[in-house]
């Protein structure tokens, strides 16, 4: 375990849980859009996989065509709803090699420790097993961030989430031990009439401030948080939040995959290549 948690492990069950009790279709344009990234992307591996584990497991959309899935969710609610188990990402109680694919949407930028995370992920794989994840990164929310700053000054809470880009996405799928490591970014804009609305989406995601450190927001600073995201909406009286969904791609080790050239193997001098063709007669 890290010596310090950036989110309240607790909270983010209890959160799960209310999500799961309320209308969660409702509220899961993000998590379908993120499925869809991820079902593509499975599409186009053409082999087959025999046992695969799917993480975050909200509802059962997320399936691998063939296999038998496992899913785990942190909250016990969608555990249950969808014939998981309850547990933490970064906690994977499987044993080593147990499936040919893991897959997850929406939940590993909730994680204490990504990095432990991925490597039990990887560990979890199969030699050439695939992982497929998706998340919000870096990017996500600027107009509740500027809607925040303009209401609480110089000195504004933490209140949003830390967000990983896609580069640092990338470098991590690395230091897991992945190989064939892929990270890719897609946008989504969604015009919002008010900040009651993206908040209910958020709580309805169970995307709401999980921060160890969170502090209540005053009724307040809510009213001039929502006053400043109002001022930047556009002519048709709506504000446009952006959403920042990282992908990602690795594999499980394995010697029948592709391999990079030894070092200095090369036999055409990159001088001789650049160097300029004699006019032919």
């Amino acid at each position: 375990m890290i010596a310090t948690e950036i989110f309240d492990r607790t909270a983010r069950r209890l959160r799960r849980d209310r999500a799961a009790a309320g209308d969660p279709a409702a509220h899961a344009f993000l998590r379908d859009v993120m499925v869809e990234g991820l079902l593509e992307r499975l599409a186009a591996v053409k082999r087959p996989f025999g046992e695969a584990l799917d993480i975050g497991a909200s509802d059962q959309s997320l399936a691998v065509p063939g296999a038998r899935m496992a899913r785990i969710d942190a909250g016990a609610r969608f555990a249950r709803v969808t014939g998981g188990i309850q547990g933490d990402e970064d906690r994977l109680p499987f044993a080593s090699a147990s499936f040919d694919c893991v897959v997850s949407a929406g939940v590993l930028d909730q994680v204490n420790d990504l990095p432990g995370a991925l490597t039990l992920i990887r560990r979890a794989l199969r030699p050439d097993g695939l992982f497929l994840g998706a998340f919000l990164g870096a990017g996500s929310l600027p107009a509740l961030r500027a809607a925040l700053r303009a209401a609480e000054g110089e000195r504004p809470a933490a209140r949003l989430h830390p967000q990983i880009d896609v580069r640092s996405a990338g470098d991590l799928l690395v230091r897991a031990g992945f190989t064939l490591p892929v990270a890719d970014v897609e946008t989504l804009d969604v015009r919002y009439a008010s900040l009651g609305r993206l908040l209910d989406d958020l709580r309805g995601m169970a995307a709401s401030n999980l921060l160890a450190s969170r502090t209540a927001l005053s009724r307040e600073t809510l009213a001039r948080t929502a006053a400043a995201f109002a001022d930047a909406a556009g002519p048709d009286g709506r504000t446009t939040e952006r959403f920042s969904i990282i992908f990602l791609t690795g594999w499980a080790p394995d010697a029948s995959q592709p391999q990079p050239a030894r070092r200095g193997s090369g036999t055409a001098s990159l001088a001789a290549a650049l160097a300029p063709k004699p006019d032919s007669a």
